[in-house]
């Protein structure tokens, strides 16, 4: 197994782990089908509690 020769400095590691960073990311919102609200694809909505057209959790807007 290869060994480094050489330590990795503090830049040269900020720097690789920046390229990961989830928060480049914006956060994808689409219309709830039922309410109109925003909500995250593959979640509950968060205003109606419908997903995928059925009644799952008491929202707060009923």
């Amino acid at each position: 197994m290869g060994v480094p020769k050489k330590r990795t400095s503090k830049m040269r590691r900020d720097m690789r782990r920046a390229g990961n960073n989830k928060l480049k990311v914006p956060v994808q919102l689409n219309a709830c089908p039922n309410c109109g609200g925003a909500v995250q694809p593959h979640r509950v909505c968060p205003a109606c509690g419908f997903y995928k057209g059925k009644k799952v959790t008491t929202g707060t807007a009923d």
